[in-house]
């Protein structure tokens, strides 16, 4: 009994005696760690202070977000019109140009917004109007494919510079798909009928005229490696048919060639 009580003993003050000593050595480390820990860890952040082994803690500070990206500036097909040209039908009315109206419009936001709303169709329209005038037939023309062809550009260039601002209006995206393609069919059309007005047209009002692709199908490897060795095929063809003409050619010249007469000449008595 005594001997047990002697074991027991010894082994309560090993497990103390080994735990001290693991904390001493941890103690010890800690710091080391610490200060590691600290030293890769400024690398990215300020916001975590250092004092020798302890940490304070502070809002982190994160890096991988990424940068706001600035929009470009999309050019406005309304940006050559002077501000005079929108003043010709409001030149008859009274108070047109008064400062009252002016600070009654900008004080109602109705009114600002109707205004501006206005400004815009009227800027639209002129726009319109000088598209129409360089690809008309004469001063009454309206109803021409080229007339037709110059409103549909107008209308694309505007509201692509809305969808340049506002780029999830489906709506809009859509309606712009529409009008492409048939400004499209109108353009094959005046190609095929009228080839000089097509050319005009284009030039005038800026439009490069694609022809459609030869296949509406998705381009795989198999297809390219199978167009890539026609194409080879073909080339050698081409070669061998130029070799074989060019001795034809060779073979003709010769049998063309005057033979020299051999026939011997009499003597002189």
């Amino acid at each position: 009994m005594v001997l047990k009580n002697v074991f027991r003993s010894t082994a309560l003050g090993l497990q103390t005696w080994s735990v001290f000593s693991g904390a001493r050595q941890s103690s010890i480390a800690l710091p080391a760690f610490r200060q590691s820990k600290c030293s890769s860890f400024s690398n990215w952040t300020l916001t975590r202070n250092c004092k020798g082994d302890e940490t304070l803690p502070n809002q982190p500070v994160r890096q991988y977000a990424r940068p706001s990206r600035k929009k470009q500036e999309f050019p406005s097909q309304l940006q050559d019109l002077h501000p005079s040209m929108l003043k010709h039908e409001y030149a008859s009315v009274p108070l047109a140009q008064s400062s009252l109206l002016d600070i009654f419009i900008f004080q109602n936001s109705r009114r600002s917004n109707l205004s501006r709303l206005t400004f815009e169709s009227e800027k639209m329209r002129l726009k319109e109007e000088q598209l129409i005038a360089k690809v008309q037939r004469d001063e009454n023309d309206r109803s021409s494919t080229e007339v037709k062809v110059a409103i549909m550009t107008a209308r694309i260039r505007n509201i692509q510079e809305h969808l340049h601002k506002h780029p999830k209006d489906k709506a809009n995206k859509r309606l712009m798909l529409m009008t492409i393609d048939s400004r499209k069919k109108k353009l094959k059309f005046l190609r095929r009928t009228r080839y000089d007005s097509f050319t005009k047209v284009c030039q005038e009002l800026g439009i490069t005229y694609t022809f459609p692709p030869e296949y509406y199908r998705r381009v795989t490897r198999r297809w390219l490696a199978k167009k890539a060795f026609c194409n080879k095929v073909f080339k050698e063809v081409q070669k061998q048919k130029a070799e074989q003409r060019e001795k034809q050619r060779a073979t003709e010249a010769k049998e063309k060639e005057p033979t020299s007469s051999t026939e011997p000449q009499g003597t002189a008595l």
